[in-house]
């Protein structure tokens, strides 16, 4: 295969982008270094940023990038936490920040259609005017952008309502590696067409070509919301208070997120946050947001939820957020992952997702078998339960060596496919799981999966050594 290597840039290059974009859309050297690259130090290390302000000036850079050899890093909000946007000297990173538009948004049609570079946050508060949502949210709604989720098949907290981010895209317009544009921006659920090729975009994670704009799916979005945080005594006691909350005397269950002990504890003292009601020596706890018409009806809903918990699990504590202030503080103890890697800078992040009923011994496996590696290895585990999915983080304040990291990874991943789940949930390949894909993957889906590559990108024009070995 004739993959594009690292290299110098070729002579009259950048005057081609520039031609292309303007100065205004290009950025090299020390502007370079103004950015923030992210959850990655080498995201920008390409030390080129192109930033197009349309599709055609995509496609466009992608043929002059054909012609040169020149490989292309696509960057969205750079949230991943996989390495997938990591680049190198004689790539270029292609941003979509100028491409932030909402072309269309209809209230009846419940659909937008949108640029690659809006954020999730802008979406959500356009479409709140018209008392709609997208049916995704993440805690990095406020960075992490459309385009960027649709290439990692982002999930989130409402995953187990309204399914991830494949579930969410109605039609798709992308450059292919060719320069061909793939414009399919359907507006509707019902296409029975020929192949869906935007299936193929989706959790590529811009191995295939540039996601340029897509049309997505709205829902109504509640008018009032209702917060509870509960102690839990075990993963079946939390199980079950999912199930109930499920089927609720008002509303809707929006989210369940299921936080451990050492998790809650590291971000209760990092907000300096306690509450009688909820002491935190439980060895789990969960928070549970209802949406619907009223809030006193969805308080009286986790109220009499909590009472039916109570009686069938008597150790349960529980708080319900009595205003907007405390039921931020509450979701701040949830979302503020960031405060760990503050504290933790070394720490990988892990994803996985598996059957709720294999949640409980699988937990218990892992902290036993990670205590034999180190005796100091804490894991601090949260995520959301409602659809099996858990994230693990570990108080390293150094990256642990690659042995160190095989070590880790063979302890959280070994069970996984037997049991019927996935080491990567929502987080994606990237450069760092690509031994994980290979060691648990099927060989069948691996196979296709590289010829799908090899056929729509034969120069490895997009994304080098990110998802698939190729050589």
């Amino acid at each position: 295969m004739d993959a594009i290597a690292s290299r110098p840039l070729p002579a009259g290059f950048i005057d081609g982008l520039l031609d292309i974009v303007g100065p205004e859309g290009l950025r090299q050297g020390e502007a370079v270094g103004l950015l923030h690259p992210g959850q990655h130090a080498g995201n920008l290390s390409a030390g080129l940023v192109v930033s197009p302000a349309s599709t055609d000036e995509t496609a466009r850079i992608v043929r002059l990038c054909l012609e040169h050899g020149v490989a292309i890093v696509s960057h969205g909000g750079r949230t991943g936490l996989v390495g997938g946007g990591i680049s190198a000297g004689g790539q270029i990173v292609l941003s979509t920040q100028r491409m932030n538009r909402i072309l269309r948004l209809d209230p009846v049609e419940r659909v937008a259609v949108v640029e690659a570079g809006i954020t999730l946050q802008a979406l959500q508060d356009a479409a709140a005017a018209h008392g709609l949502e997208p049916g995704i949210d993440i805690p990095a709604r406020g960075s992490a952008t459309i385009g960027g989720m649709i290439s990692t098949n982002a999930g989130g907290l409402m995953a187990f309502r309204y399914g991830v981010m494949r579930h969410q895209v109605f039609g798709m317009e992308a450059v292919m590696a060719d320069g061909t544009v793939l414009s399919d921006l359907t507006r509707v659920v019902k296409t029975s067409a020929g192949y869906d090729i935007k299936h193929l975009m989706i959790g590529a994670e811009g191995t295939l070509g540039v996601v340029t704009a897509a049309s997505i799916k709205l829902y109504p979005k509640p008018k009032a919301s209702a917060t509870a945080l509960l102690s839990m005594p075990d993963v079946a006691t939390l199980l079950d208070t999912i199930r109930l909350a499920l089927t609720p005397q008002a509303g809707e269950l929006r989210a369940a997120e299921a936080m451990w002990n050492a998790y809650i504890r590291f971000t209760a003292a990092e907000h300096d946050w306690s509450d009688p009601s909820v002491p935190l020596d439980a060895p789990l706890y969960l928070l549970l947001q209802l949406g619907g018409r009223d809030e006193g009806e969805l308080t009286g809903a986790l109220e009499a939820l909590f009472e039916a918990v109570a009686e069938r699990h008597p150790e349960t504590t529980g708080l319900i957020a009595s205003s907007g202030r405390q039921e931020a503080e509450l979701w701040r103890l949830r979302e503020d992952t960031e405060s760990v890697f503050r504290h933790f800078p070394g720490s990988p992040a892990f994803d996985v997702s598996l059957p709720q009923s294999e949640i409980a011994a699988y937990v218990e496996r892992v902290e036993a078998e990670l205590k034999a590696i180190d005796p100091a290895l804490v894991a601090l585990i949260f995520g959301h339960l409602a659809d099996g999915n858990i994230h693990l983080l570990l108080n390293c304040e150094t990256a642990p060596e690659p042995a160190r990291i095989a070590q880790i990874e063979d302890v959280l991943f070994r069970t996984l496919k037997a049991s019927g789940g996935c080491f990567s949930a929502e987080h994606g390949i990237g450069s760092k799981r690509i031994d994980p894909l290979y060691s648990t993957g099927d060989p069948g889906k691996l196979a296709v999966m590289r010829t799908i590559k090899t056929t729509l990108d034969p120069k490895n024009l997009f994304n080098p050594g990110k998802v698939l070995r190729l050589s």
